[in-house]
């Protein structure tokens, strides 16, 4: 698949209208590629000044991976809603089902200038609080710190903070993320948690909640 160079705004025609989607931006590339694949559209809509998301997945094919292509402007709390419907459908069918399909997030990577990509198949997502027992990594809305537990550290240094950290009794290890960051701010600490994946064992739970 070939793509613009620098793709920020993906384009969408559809019965002679041609649809906008302002895409995340990152500094690195998860995944270029994405073979056998079908677009999902989530759009940034303004109706009677409320902030809507508007899914077009009318061209998905459930046996085929799904490229989740939403618009970085849109707030948490609506994206995962219908995120979570649609991961729902899919993990939901019998008939046609393909275990090899998985669920990818797009974005353009501004450093090599290419459309990347993000899996998110093994997520689920809570809308809600954790338990109290869970030991909580909560990123907020618009600032560079995250809290381990209640303890701020700034983001580039998550993983030495995390590692140093003595559990007794290991708890379960969940991602809480603000239901009111955008779209974009998510994609980008997400790509930051991934950097958990370079240990033989990633000790997040792949439960991720948004409140």
């Amino acid at each position: 698949m070939k793509y613009i160079s620098l793709i920020l705004v993906l384009l969408l025609i559809s019965c002679g209208n041609k649809e906008d989607i302002l895409l995340p931006k990152a500094n690195t590339t998860i995944i270029n590629n994405v073979a056998d694949h079908s677009p999902i559209y989530i759009f940034f809509r303004i109706k009677d000044k409320d902030t809507l998301a508007e899914v077009n997945r009318k061209n998905s094919i459930i046996t085929t991976n799904w490229i989740f292509n939403i618009d970085k402007r849109l707030p948490l709390k609506l994206v995962i809603p219908e995120v979570m419907k649609l991961q729902d459908k899919k993990r939901k069918e019998k008939a046609h089902k393909n275990e090899k399909a998985e669920n990818y997030y797009s974005y353009a990577d501004s450093i090599g200038k290419n459309m990347a990509f993000i899996p998110f198949t093994k997520v689920y997502y809570i809308v809600g609080k954790p338990k109290k027992d869970d030991f909580v990594i909560y990123f907020k809305k618009n600032t560079d710190l995250v809290s381990l537990n209640g303890k701020y550290v700034k983001k580039s240094d998550l993983l030495q903070e995390f590692f140093s950290i003595q559990f007794i009794l290991k708890p379960r290890i969940v991602i809480q993320f603000d239901k009111n960051m955008s779209y974009e701010e998510y994609i980008q600490n997400k790509i930051l948690v991934r950097k958990f994946d370079l240990y033989k064992t990633n000790p997040i739970s792949p439960k991720e909640f948004i409140f």
